[in-house]
């Protein structure tokens, strides 16, 4: 029987099997899980219904069994049919669940939606955990640290 925030068997396989550098994708309902999959990538879908599950769930339970050394967010477009003025909420709230839970604090990166997209297929990333987050840009790509 397990104690801790994180449960899942799936999930927690693919966390033991990965080292330092290795790299974990949360994502929202609306990433195309299926195509930017890489392929050393064990996809776990959460995506239940509409908002069930949240990135910022998955985060909290990821970040009670790993630390984090890196945290990548897809940037915005200021121009065009998805453009924003201002960065999304969510931003607000993995940095405050980022500050909370890693040592030293870990800000976030940017990257260019088709940059994210590679990085999110690329061989060093472990787990694609798919969720039903209905909040635009709540993508986030995790660099996994070292335990101290």
């Amino acid at each position: 029987m397990l104690r801790g925030q994180l449960l899942h068997p799936e999930i927690l396989e693919s966390l033991g099997a990965a080292g330092h550098s290795s790299r974990v994708l949360i994502a929202d309902g609306n990433f195309p899980f299926r195509t930017r999959c890489g392929a050393n990538s064990k996809l776990v879908q959460l995506n239940l219904s509409p908002g069930v599950v949240t990135v910022t769930q998955v985060l909290e339970a990821l970040l009670s069994a790993i630390p984090v050394e890196g945290a990548t967010v897809m940037d915005y477009p200021t121009e065009g049919p998805y453009s924003l003025t201002e960065d999304p909420a969510i931003w607000s709230e993995f940095e405050r669940l980022l500050e909370r839970e890693t040592r030293p604090s870990v800000a976030l990166d940017r990257l260019e939606r088709f940059k994210f997209y590679d990085e999110s297929a690329s061989s060093d990333v472990v787990l694609t955990v798919a969720t039903a987050d209905q909040r635009i840009f709540a993508n986030l790509l995790l660099t996994i640290g070292v335990v101290r």
